[in-house]
């Protein structure tokens, strides 16, 4: 038995494909966090990368994380040629169909990838498993930490189907799942997660944050006039973010007002070359901005006049209270999560997903009274207090020590 000075080993796991919201709030945690309490050790799948700046091993070593690069299992060939006959010999199972076919993923990738990752923690000396993804995405560590007899704790940080394994498999051996939002959590548990593993924290923001470069010379570099109403979003731009709304949603303000738009779209993704297609063939070419990856957000936020957040899917939206502490009104989606931080008619709006027009009008109202945007956003930055990311840091620190005093005394 280690002695009660040492600090307590935790692994973390994040099965993620590329740098998000999720990351930052890891780092955050990870900066602040009492490091004589605790050592960790990072289990990640890929090494994505920060822009073109930096990658996610070099960050977390800054921080004295140690670092494991375990690359995905992939299904054999044969079992995926099997995989997909059964799944085109059973479209008529429709409703058991997902959970039949996710056999093939539990048996001969998500096991084998447990194995591995039992491994490290076992050289680890790991006293807890801390998974920062949801339950879909982190069987494989489930299952390692029942294979090595060491508590789990799940961070879920966006609603996403979950097998029915899965649900059963985190009831059973998962000591407590951490949800960013309220809405997060009663999807989970609408979906057969026990409410009693459920604790609600909320991620938070450093108050203190400010842009790194003063609004004007990104104006002036991205060639933005005083006379440009500036929409705006930041995100990874994949399928989910539904960025493609946001165009949509310009295209039909543009025809209804004379004054100047620009959309200015900070992300990088796969569905990038789509959205400038579409851009294209909307005839916003001339008006849309891709900036790709931006290191400081802040910055390119702080140039817009109006926040958009058109995601159909998602858990917090970090960035939201990025742009309220700018001071920025955002219009956002009504989902879990963004739902839970944009107060509708008071620090933005809030409109149903896949619906640009419900968007553009939403956004006509700030361009026909401007004064609308500056209340709204004075009252977004008033509210942004309430996520110190103190509250952020406490509460997963105080869930770690629980688990882990629960396990060294049962």
């Amino acid at each position: 038995m280690k002695p009660s000075s040492e600090p307590k080993r935790i692994v973390i796991l994040d099965t993620g494909r590329e740098w998000g919201g999720g990351t930052n709030s890891l780092l955050e945690l990870l900066k602040r966090i009492d490091k004589e309490k605790f050592k960790f050790g990072a289990i990640f799948y890929r090494n994505y990368p920060k822009g073109t700046e930096s990658d996610i091993r070099r960050e977390l070593e800054k921080l004295g994380v140690e670092f494991f690069l375990v690359p995905p299992k992939k299904l054999p060939p044969k079992v995926k040629i099997l995989k997909e006959l059964c799944r085109a010999g059973t479209f008529w199972l429709r409703p058991f169909r997902k959970d039949l076919l996710f056999l093939f993923d539990y048996h001969f990738r998500i096991r084998p990838q447990a194995e591995a990752i039992a491994r490290i923690l076992k050289d680890f000396r790991a006293d807890l498993l801390y998974m920062n993804n949801q339950p879909a995405s982190n069987l494989e560590g489930v299952l390692a930490a029942e294979k090595v007899g060491i508590p789990a704790i799940l961070h879920c940080r966006i609603a996403k189907r979950v097998p029915r394994i899965a649900i059963r498999k985190t009831n059973a051996r998962v000591q407590r799942v951490i949800c960013v939002s309220r809405g997060l959590r009663d999807f989970y548990v609408s979906r057969g997660l026990r409410a009693d593993l459920c604790t609600v924290i909320y991620d938070g923001i450093d108050l203190s944050l400010r842009p790194r470069k003063e609004p004007g010379s990104l104006r002036q570099r991205w060639g933005l006039f005083p006379e440009d109403f500036v929409l705006g979003t930041v995100c990874s731009l994949v399928k989910r973010k539904r960025v493609q709304d946001l165009l949509e949603a310009a295209y039909l303000v543009q025809r209804k007002t004379s004054v100047p738009i620009k959309i200015l779209i900070v992300g990088e993704g796969p569905e990038r070359e789509n959205l400038e297609r579409l851009s294209q063939r909307l005839g916003l070419s001339s008006r849309t901005l891709f900036t790709g990856f931006q290191s400081d957000p802040l910055s390119f936020i702080q140039t817009m006049d109006l926040f958009v957040f058109p995601s159909e899917k998602e858990g917090f939206g970090l960035v939201i209270l990025e742009a309220m502490l700018l001071g920025k009104p955002v219009i956002a989606t009504r989902i879990p999560g963004p739902s839970e931080l944009v107060k509708d008619g008071e620090t933005g709006f809030l409109v149903e997903p896949r619906q640009p027009k419900a968007l553009a009008s939403a956004i006509m109202k700030f361009l026909q009274d401007r004064r609308l945007a500056q209340t709204m956003g004075e009252k977004g930055r008033k509210r942004v207090e309430q996520f110190d990311i103190r509250h952020y840091v406490s509460g997963v620190t105080r869930v770690f020590e629980e688990v882990l005093s629960c396990s060294m005394s049962s």
